[in-house]
């Protein structure tokens, strides 16, 4: 019985699995299984994982489309380990990733953690600064695992992971926006402790594009608002940033129509990502795309955030799913 069962859950990413496990193939310390769930995938990666169940155990599952809470519990119901490790098909493992890890859990074990992430050598320009932009203190607070945070570090699930015990008694993820916050809240409120572990980390591509990646930071700043309406204790004021910046941002420039240095603030704070971004990556081109990437990270989120709020809180109009699973908790 392996020690760590590794839970990915895909659709429609049979490349970027490959990457994944071409990672796992060449860890230090091999003492996992892979439980792959494909969730009704059109472009299925059974292929590819059949070229590496020579040297990785894989348990293959396909399934009905469902969403990726349901294909991660649907893996937790079929592995056989003692801790489970969630990645997002689109990681890349650094080869010591589980001899740290196993380190780290023998040294000072919790029931639950969660690792950072990082940009690899080989990513793309634009998948490197949107790795600056989703772990620089100046755009999100450090609170995705950085060495200096705003919040009290919470686990995600493109790099977490929990005991056996803890899934026997919280249970699995909910089918909901920010499924992997609202899961970590759940595992505090069980009495379970939960840490960061900043040697098991691993590289995450994100996504490989500018529309696609504003429509991921638009869901986030929803799936906030969605996860307040339930405990309503998790609404930090960092969270509220990003939309604070949108709102000042907009008043400045309309406000520099009439006073040209109304625009100041906005260039200095863009002049400060780009020396950081240029002083994390060495690259001219690489500050210059993270400034467009934290700036649509920042407004993306915000707008996302702003609306849900005023939709969901405010007015009270539409259904909501996180609304639903409190009334579901309280009754």
């Amino acid at each position: 019985m392996p020690y760590f069962s590794i839970i990915v859950p895909v659709y429609n990413r049979p490349e970027e699995v490959r990457g994944l496990l071409e990672s796992l193939a060449v860890q230090s310390s091999k003492d996992f299984e892979l439980v792959l769930v494909e969730d009704g995938s059109d472009i299925p990666c059974e292929q590819v994982a059949v070229l590496y169940e020579d040297r990785i155990d894989i348990k293959y599952y396909y399934k009905n489309n469902e969403g990726r809470s349901a294909a991660r519990n649907y893996g937790l119901e079929r592995a056989t380990g003692q801790y489970f490790v969630f990645f997002d098909s689109d990681c890349v493992i650094p080869p010591d990733y589980f001899k740290a890890l196993k380190e780290a859990l023998d040294k000072e074990f919790t029931p639950s953690f969660g690792g950072p992430d990082a940009a690899s050598e080989d990513f793309t320009d634009l998948q490197k600064a949107i790795n600056f932009s989703m772990t620089s203190f100046l755009t999100t607070g450090g609170i995705r695992g950085g060495k200096v945070q705003m919040e009290k570090f919470v686990p995600r699930s493109f790099n977490m992971g929990f005991s056996r015990e803890v899934w026997e008694k919280v249970g699995g993820f909910r089918e909901m926006l920010a499924e992997d916050l609202d899961l970590s809240i759940r595992i505090r409120k069980a009495g379970f402790a939960s840490r960061l572990i900043r040697e098991a980390f691993v590289y995450h591509k994100r996504r490989v594009s500018l529309r696609r990646y504003a429509k991921q930071m638009y869901m986030f700043g929803t799936g906030r608002i969605g996860l307040k309406q339930i405990y309503p204790e998790s609404l930090k004021a960092v969270h509220c940033l990003p939309a604070l910046f949108l709102l000042g941002c907009v008043f400045l420039i309309i406000c520099s129509f009439w006073r040209w240095w109304a625009i100041l603030p906005i260039v200095v704070y863009a002049l400060a990502l780009w020396l950081s971004a240029l002083a994390s990556t060495r690259s001219i081109k690489i500050a210059c795309l993270s400034v467009v990437t934290s700036f649509i990270q920042l407004f993306c989120y915000g707008y996302g955030f702003i609306r849900a709020y005023v939709w969901e809180v405010l007015l009270r109009h539409g259904r909501n799913v996180n609304k639903e699973l409190k009334m579901r908790r309280e009754s």
